[in-house]
């Protein structure tokens, strides 16, 4: 794995902005998933809240300046409803998808929550889910789902008909291992995050492996256990590295380029509670967020759930048309956004 040096023109990355609050309702995140960036130019961030709780599990709107639109969606089996959200996307008609990996389903909705249908079935047969972790949209309108426990990624219409699949359980090339993120790029390529597998591979549009980015590790273009891939127009491939609780920027042939730990700072929905919470904000304001700690284990695990700042849980990683990088936290329930640099 080669490393490249930044050059002038270079799309690199820097920290702009946090957005969210930990919040089981309402204006805030419970344990986000995934987040998706709509045409309108709204966040819509999946909140899973905790295994049993019924409270938390819902879809937040919002955008880049911390807007609030509301939220959608409930604990439950219904229609609109989720038991465990995993994975959201939104296509270029405005239409908002939500996998659930305990009923195995997919939700559509419209730019304002409002449900429309909802398709999956479990089971192992082509069109059947287990356990949907990841959902990109192609060009033509169709969704792939990451198929998680089938070790294979589904092609289907927006109203759910399946279309063709591809990948089996395994680690050679073209094989995958529980993928969970994926992305579909502007030739219509789809990139994996090939999870167990701790690496990056990306298909043409009709499955035939094309390469294969990363190995097991902490080093530079080294993964350990992938979530989640974006690619912009230049081809940088941005990967959250949730093992080793950081984001890694590859170039279009693999070498490194930037690693990320995460630099939050306070968002304006958490300041504006600080504020109102006068007791909570003067103790925090006392606190020391960067303390000098003996770390028993060797783990980045340990060093994101001390320091507030940086990555913890990076689950997802999504781009705007802009270049903006959104990375979710799932343990911090909140994003991260990049913004490309000089």
């Amino acid at each position: 794995m080669s490393t490249i040096e930044l050059t002038r023109g270079t799309r690199f990355l820097e920290y702009a902005l946090s957005v969210g609050m930990t919040t089981m309702e309402g204006r805030g995140f419970y344990y986000p998933t995934d987040t998706a960036v709509g045409a309108n130019g709204r966040l819509y961030v999946a909140n899973r809240s905790l295994d049993g709780v019924v409270r938390g599990v819902r879809v937040t709107m919002c955008d880049i300046d911390g807007e609030y639109y509301g939220t959608f969606g409930s604990y439950g089996e219904e229609e609109g409803q989720f038991i465990w959200p995993s994975a959201c996307t939104a296509d270029t008609e405005g239409r908002v998808y939500v996998s659930d990996e305990y009923t195995h389903q997919v939700s559509v909705f419209d730019g304002d929550g409002l449900f429309l249908t909802r398709w999956g079935k479990h089971g192992s047969g082509q069109g059947e889910l287990d356990t949907p972790s990841g959902l990109a949209p192609d060009n033509d309108g169709n969704v792939y789902v990451a198929d998680t426990y089938n070790h294979r990624i589904q092609k289907f219409t927006a109203d759910g008909r399946f279309l063709s699949d591809f990948g089996s359980h395994g680690d050679g090339p073209g094989e995958l291992d529980m993928p969970w993120g994926l992305t579909v790029d502007k030739e219509g390529q789809v990139y994996v995050a090939d999870w167990r597998n701790d690496r990056i591979q990306k298909f043409s549009p009709d499955g035939s492996h094309l390469a294969s980015f990363g190995s097991p590790g902490r080093g530079d273009g080294e993964f350990h256990r992938p979530s989640g891939v974006a690619v912009d127009s230049n081809g940088y491939i941005y990967v959250s590295d949730w093992g080793n609780e950081r984001v890694q920027i590859l170039d279009s042939n693999g070498g490194f380029v930037q690693g990320l730990r995460g630099e939050s700072t306070l968002s304006t929905w958490a300041a504006n509670f600080l504020q109102i919470n006068v007791e909570e904000g003067q103790a925090r304001s006392k606190a020391n967020l960067e303390p000098e700690i003996d770390y028993f284990v060797d783990e980045p695990h340990e060093e994101s759930s001390h320091i507030e700042k940086l990555f913890w849980s990076p689950v997802s990683i999504k781009l705007d048309p802009s270049g903006n990088l959104y990375v979710t936290e799932s343990n911090r329930h909140r994003i991260q956004i990049f913004r490309p640099g000089a």
